[in-house]
């Protein structure tokens, strides 16, 4: 089953933030991403800067073949970026891990991603190849992309599964551990005590509508 993850990353820990190199209050908001083999043309809206002034400067960027202003109003402009994305760490990742951009927007401080990615094995190896060549990578959510009735969780709360799957992807069940319960409290918003909590109980139900499951069906038969 695929699954869709929500992340952080700095704007200088990969190609196009730093490219881009917005400043001043400005931002960006992805619209689409063509690949096109080691290039990708990303069409994106920016806000809050000099229309030409910008194009210009993305232009003399030596890995910029071509942009293109798409439409301009104000101070805010679609462009069209004919771009060689090979030295681009989080975008050649994805891609290796047949993930999809879903949504992203940034600043000159951060971006926000929405990446959806076939499995959970092809997100953790995307994270891991990131962190290893020293990007930051913040996840704030992890979820299947399906409605929550056709959804199995197993007997777990929305939550539970919120906090389970957050825990496991940032480190905290690995031999040794990456993470705190304090880190995976923090990304989520609560006290540590209530994500303790929330993990114990979520273990619990897991245990009973799977294992003890699987064993009192056993029993029966």
């Amino acid at each position: 089953m695929s699954v869709i993850a929500e992340l952080r990353i700095p704007a200088t820990d990969f190609e196009l933030g730093r490219i881009l190199n917005l400043s001043n209050g400005a931002s960006v908001e992805l619209e689409t991403l063509v690949p096109a083999g080691e290039r990708a043309v990303p069409f994106l809206w920016v806000y809050g800067v000099d229309t030409e002034a910008f194009a210009a400067r993305l232009d003399a960027e030596p890995s910029v073949e071509e942009i293109e202003i798409v439409e301009a109003f104000d101070s805010q402009a679609l462009y069209g970026l004919d771009w060689n994305a090979a030295d681009d760490l989080l975008l050649t990742t994805i891609r290796d891990q047949c993930g999809q951009i879903v949504r992203a927007t940034g600043s000159g401080e951060e971006w926000r991603f929405e990446l959806r990615f076939p499995d959970h094995d092809a997100m953790s190896t995307f994270r891991r190849r990131c962190e290893d060549a020293g990007a930051t990578i913040t996840v704030a959510r992890v979820y299947h992309p399906t409605g929550p009735d056709a959804r199995a969780r197993f007997g777990l709360t929305e939550h539970q599964h919120e906090a389970l799957t957050l825990a496991v992807e940032m480190g905290y069940y690995d031999v040794p551990r990456r993470c705190t319960t304090v880190e995976v409290a923090s990304e989520l918003g609560i006290s540590d005590q209530a994500l303790t909590e929330r993990l114990r109980r979520g273990i619990s139900a897991l245990a009973e509508n799977t294992v003890f499951a699987q064993t009192n069906a056993t029993a029966a038969d």
